[in-house]
């Protein structure tokens, strides 16, 4: 008789040990789906990323901009740069993602080709950096859900103001006064191109002292952004 109820303590033990855990990883996968409607109106006090760091006792420079008080043409340098067609899809560009399948092997197809302004902004909300396919797998759905309840222009405020612009930097007012000593909506449009041309890898592209290869991409930034009105009117009004 012992022994059976010995067993089925164990039995509602690890039962309870099960829910418990479902609990958790069902609270850290619904979690962020709450924030996106809390940040719909809040500004999000605080990233992963800056966590991560805060945690680490390493020091965070940041400053809320608010979206009108932005440079345009660094919205439209980023919007051309980082994400062309966010105006026409809604948080995923699909047909890009489908080009990355088809080849897997061009690495950067697989981290720039895909990767919309909404999938970086899930990532860098509520996720951790890094290529791996837990990652993309919840944020995907993060993405569409954020493109869903926030209007185009909040997207664009949120990434702009959470985005990572060197060790530490993060947002277009702490970028720009860094690298240029001007405010988020002073930037020339060599500026803002070269803002933009460094997202990939702002811990080693330098938008304030660039080399060769940076200018390089800044000036088809640039050139391209000249044609940005078409790609960004949902952004206007």
């Amino acid at each position: 008789m012992t022994g059976s109820r010995q067993e089925m303590w164990s039995r509602w033990n690890g039962r309870r040990v099960l829910r418990v855990g479902f609990a958790v990883v069902a609270a850290f996968v619904l979690l962020p789906y709450l924030l996106v409607v809390i940040y719909r109106f809040v500004d999000p006090p605080v990233s992963t990323l800056m966590l991560a760091r805060y945690v680490t006792l390493q020091t965070v420079t940041r400053q809320w901009t608010p979206y009108d008080e932005l440079s345009r043409n660094l919205i439209n340098s980023v919007l051309m740069s980082e994400d062309a067609r966010f105006c026409v899809h809604s948080g995923v560009d699909f047909d890009a993602l489908r080009s990355v399948v088809e080849s897997l092997d061009d690495e950067d197809a697989q981290t720039r080709g895909a990767s919309t302004i909404a999938m970086q902004t899930a990532k860098n909300l509520f996720l951790w950096p890094g290529q791996n396919y837990l990652r993309k797998a919840l944020e995907i759905p993060l993405a569409l859900w954020i493109d869903f309840v926030w209007p185009k222009r909040r997207i664009v405020e949120v990434y702009l103001n959470i985005a990572e612009w060197g060790d530490g930097i993060f947002g277009a007012a702490a970028a720009t006064e860094l690298h240029f000593g001007e405010g988020p909506s002073r930037l020339t449009p060599r500026q803002a191109a070269l803002l933009a041309a460094s997202l990939p890898n702002p811990l080693v592209r330098n938008p304030g002292r660039p080399g060769p290869a940076l200018s390089r991409l800044a000036a088809r930034v640039e050139a391209r952004t000249r044609g940005a009105g078409p790609w960004v009117k949902c952004l206007e009004g």
